[in-house]
């Protein structure tokens, strides 16, 4: 069972290169983290996109000829895990479409929280979807020449949209990056020579010798086109800002700046913050390699207990491997990290990790060290428990799954099998981040969720909306019912 939330994706754009699907077929290489599951790049030369994607790490996708091929100077890519929708090609971002506006592209990063109630809605319109992803509604309804009889724009569509999305858009002449107006996800612009660079990370900027330019601000619109660079403030009464603080936490790339905070020092301090709200006597810190590594760091500066890499961590295990069943013991746990029993010996010893969201493979690891004859086992963890699950773009999953929703704290240190068990407070982490509490969004510590959303009223219309294809369905074969079903 997979014991950390997944990052779901990762958006690059770029603008006026002749080179552009090279350089973002490395951008999409800084961002891999971000998502594993598929990748995409499309370009323009100004008359016509190009698209070429499929499932796996960047790496494997792009292989060969396929970049020379995609000619251009726009481009946008891709790397997704599945937020909604399933893991299959057809899901693959960036979309594409020809319609009467011209050829559009998009990738999304987030999560729309009305997405259910809008695709029923364009559905009873006539509208004909290819995916399940929520990046295909956008498209649908930037694809609408008119809506209540005016004429349809982005600014319109971004205002039927609900929940966190940063997008990369292309047409055949322009590439467009936009925020919403709580500003959930990331989204920097930087140069490189005289091109414009869009991506999630700054991290991306560094690998092609970008320059941070400065972030895209929550509820903007940048339009990038020959004339240069435009902005278009889509929201301009909005003034709430809900940045995912889980990006400082856990999902950003250390080496990327963020709100122009380095996302390494914050991490950094959160171990020192950690450290002086849950002091314990130990002789030795470790991280969980590579969530915790900074983390551990922090607390080992801040209280003085010497620092050692104890896990090793096996960098070349693939996406599956040879599952050996009884043949060796908590293999899937150990293929990955691998423990230098000499350093544990005898110790008392600190682990430090990022979070904690179902604890089975962190259960394995304090059982591995106490087999290696750690005499105690003290567990931090660098962010406050995940007790609420989220519903714009994070795979935490529902309540029944996360553990700090269900047990207490010392009921999850008697799983977990620890001699103590420890999380940093809510107030301590912000202030490890050097920024206003009130620019985060922290929904998965404390419930208080900034856009509302109604799960029952989706989870009715989903139920509706098959009730209503099984009743068209009764004199189709089961292959035509599938058909309907997708």
């Amino acid at each position: 069972m997979q014991d950390y939330p997944k990052h779901y994706c990762g958006l690059f754009g770029i603008y006026g290169h002749p080179n552009a699907a090279e350089l973002t077929y490395y951008g999409l290489y800084a961002l891999q983290h971000r998502g594993q599951e598929s990748a995409g790049i499309v370009t323009s030369d100004g008359r016509q996109l190009r698209v070429h994607k499929g499932m796996g790490l960047v790496s494997q996708v792009f292989r060969g000829d396929i970049l020379r091929d995609l000619a251009g100077t726009i481009a946008i890519g891709h790397t997704r895990y599945s937020t909604t929708g399933s893991s299959h090609l057809r899901n693959a971002q960036p979309l594409t479409v020809d319609c009467g506006r011209g050829q559009i592209a998009i990738g999304h990063n987030g999560n729309l929280t009305n997405a259910a109630r809008l695709r029923d809605e364009l559905e009873s319109r006539g509208s004909i979807f290819q995916t399940t992803v929520d990046s295909e509604i956008i498209l649908h309804l930037m694809a609408q020449p008119s809506v209540h009889g005016q004429e349809n724009n982005l600014v319109q569509t971004l205002h039927r949209i609900e929940g966190a999305y940063s997008l990369v858009i292309m047409t055949e002449k322009e590439l467009i990056g936009v925020r919403d107006p709580w500003g959930f996800r990331p989204l920097s612009i930087g140069r490189v020579g005289d091109a414009w660079v869009l991506a999630s990370e700054t991290c991306a900027f560094d690998l092609i010798h970008a320059k941070l330019y400065r972030d895209v601000q929550p509820g903007e619109i940048v339009i990038i086109d020959e004339n240069g660079l435009r902005s278009i403030n889509a929201f301009p009464q909005h003034t709430r800002r809900s940045f995912c603080i889980f990006e400082f936490v856990y999902f950003a790339r250390p080496d990327s700046t963020i709100s122009d905070r380095s996302v390494y020092a914050s991490r950094v301090a959160m171990g020192r913050e950690l450290a002086q709200e849950k002091p314990v006597e130990a002789d030795l810190v470790i991280p969980i390699p590579d969530s915790g590594n900074c983390a551990a760091l922090g607390y080992s500066l801040q209280s003085g207990i010497p620092y050692e890499m104890a896990f090793v961590r096996n960098h070349y295990v693939g996406r599956s491997f040879l599952q050996p069943s009884q043949l060796i013991r908590d293999f899937n746990v150990r293929v990955k990290l691998n423990l230098i029993q000499d350093l544990v010996r005898g110790k008392r010893v600190v682990v430090v990790d990022d979070s904690i969201v179902r604890g089975t493979t962190f259960k394995s690891r304090v059982n591995n060290l106490k087999e290696a004859g750690a005499t105690e086992v003290h567990v931090r963890v660098s962010c406050p428990p995940h007790s609420h699950p989220c519903v714009y773009g994070i795979d935490f999953p529902d309540r029944s799954k996360l553990m700090a929703a269900n047990y207490s704290v010392e009921e999850i240190r008697r799983y977990l099998n620890a001699d103590s068990l420890a999380y940093l407070s809510q107030t301590g982490m912000v202030r490890a981040t050097g920024l206003p509490a009130d620019g985060f969004c922290m929904a998965c510590y404390d419930g208080n969720y900034p856009v509302a959303y109604d799960p029952a009223l989706d989870k009715h219309i989903i139920e509706t909306r098959r009730s209503r294809v099984i009743g068209l369905g009764e004199a189709l074969t089961r292959d035509e019912m599938q058909i309907k079903l997708l």
